[in-house]
């Protein structure tokens, strides 16, 4: 989630802002399909793909068009909301813990566009590049472990 505010911030406006609204907004909805119970195949393995190509994005210093960049970071955010929406505890209202993880998730975009923002000098953006890497290293990691 911190690659997102970080590829928007990299990207600069109005990205900076379109990616950090498009995320919660359909994390939102796989959240809804999770409560819900309506199955998704490969969640853990689309959430580490997620830090994979994210990470990757920032690292390439990645440009695509605002609408490409939007549509994957939803596709995305699909997954991460619906492993959210599954793991609501029982004794838990759906509607507070919804908007918890929504402005949770808001918080660390802003982590991550607050990270971006040093790409204003060649060193911020190689430190921004860097920590792209690392995100996408993690990914493989996890995705590692959820293949297992």
């Amino acid at each position: 989630m911190v690659a997102v505010g970080l590829w928007g911030a990299f990207l600069g406006a109005p990205a900076i802002w379109v990616l950090p609204v498009v995320f919660p907004l359909v994390m939102a909805f796989g959240g809804v399909l999770g409560i819900l119970g309506v199955p998704l195949p490969y969640v853990e393995v689309g959430i580490a793909i997620s830090a994979i190509v994210l990470g990757a994005m920032v690292a390439m210093a990645a440009q695509p068009s605002l609408w490409i960049a939007a549509i994957l970071v939803g596709a995305f955010a699909i997954f991460h909301g619906h492993a959210h929406g599954t793991e609501l505890p029982g004794a838990a209202n759906a509607i507070s813990f919804s908007i918890g993880f929504v402005v949770a998730t808001g918080l660390l975009h802003l982590a991550g566009i607050g990270l971006g923002l040093l790409t204003q000098w060649p060193n911020g953006r190689i430190a921004v590049r860097t920590t792209g890497l690392a995100i996408a290293l993690a990914g493989l990691v996890f995705l590692g472990e959820a293949l297992s």
